[in-house]
């Protein structure tokens, strides 16, 4: 599928409202518009974007979760559609008893398809949800190679590994920082997973409190260096940034020609990472 040279990818950090789909999904409408009046062609928006998170029990959290695809996935695809673009949202899934802490991943023709969440803190509807075992997928946009982690994903630096190792040029994370535990994630983590992997890096986080939970906000796009592209404070706001697939995709670095250089992908020894695996 050929891509273009540059385009924008726009975080969207919101406030969802617990147990309430059908309106989370007129505000995801809302905001993927203004994302697209504002250039962008791909739209991220927080973990459980349309389910919330902070569900006290297994049984509450099934009651609002879906089969994939399902309602609320056609009507990601839908709004996708009419303004051509992609989205990336995170909801509940629910397959037969299981549940899952998932990001659905759409464009215009349809969804793409949805990661489940590998990582599980003991945090919210987490402690009732079931591993992903489906491993890290990259999906094809049409506009770059986007991995997905989400969340607590994104303190295990593998998980960002295997996405680089498998074509990624960019990483979205939706994610629910909260304040009790997330606040130096954003400067230390998000730019590390982008510079070590050279990967474009978009962290997008929730903000208000939901069930006495407060969280932090401070979403970030960052470039293949690790410099930041787009923060964000702890209000709801659209992020933008403008991303160059050929950037991640060339993992040398040449700081002084024949005297300073490395190779982010080369320059590994896998035979060393073996423990890793035990």
């Amino acid at each position: 599928m050929s891509q273009p040279n540059t385009f924008i990818v726009a975080g969207v950090q919101c406030d969802p409202q617990i147990g309430h789909p059908l309106q989370n999904l007129e505000m995801i409408a809302d905001w993927a518009a203004q994302a697209h009046n504002a250039g962008a062609s791909l739209v991220i928006f927080p973990e459980c974007a349309v389910s919330g998170y902070c569900f006290d029990s297994h049984e509450e959290g099934l009651a609002i979760a879906e089969l994939i695809p399902g309602p609320s996935t056609n009507s990601l695809a839908a709004i996708a559609r009419k303004l051509g673009i992609h989205l990336i949202a995170g909801m509940l899934e629910r397959d037969g008893d299981q549940l899952y802490n998932v990001a659905a991943i759409v464009g215009p023709e349809g969804l793409l398809g949805h990661y489940r969440k590998i990582h599980l803190p003991f945090l919210g509807v987490d402690r009732f949800t079931t591993n992903g075992q489906d491993g890290f997928q990259v999906y094809d946009t049409g506009l770059a190679h986007v991995g997905v982690n989400i969340c607590y994903d994104c303190s295990f630096p593998e998980s960002a590994r295997v996405l680089m190792l498998g074509g990624a040029d960019l990483i979205a994370l939706p994610t629910n920082w909260p304040e009790s535990g997330g606040c130096a994630i954003p400067d230390f983590v998000v730019p590390t997973r982008a510079l070590e992997n050279k990967v474009y890096y978009a962290a997008v986080n929730r903000v208000g409190t939901e069930r006495g939970v407060k969280f932090i906000g401070r979403s970030a796009i960052v470039d293949p260096f690790g410099k930041p592209l787009a923060t964000a404070d702890d209000k709801e706001q659209l992020l933008l940034a403008e991303i160059t697939p050929a950037l991640a995709r060339e993992k040398r670095i040449v700081r002084v020609p024949g005297e300073h250089e490395i190779h982010r992908l080369n320059d590994r020894q896998p035979e060393q990472y073996k423990p890793l695996a035990r």
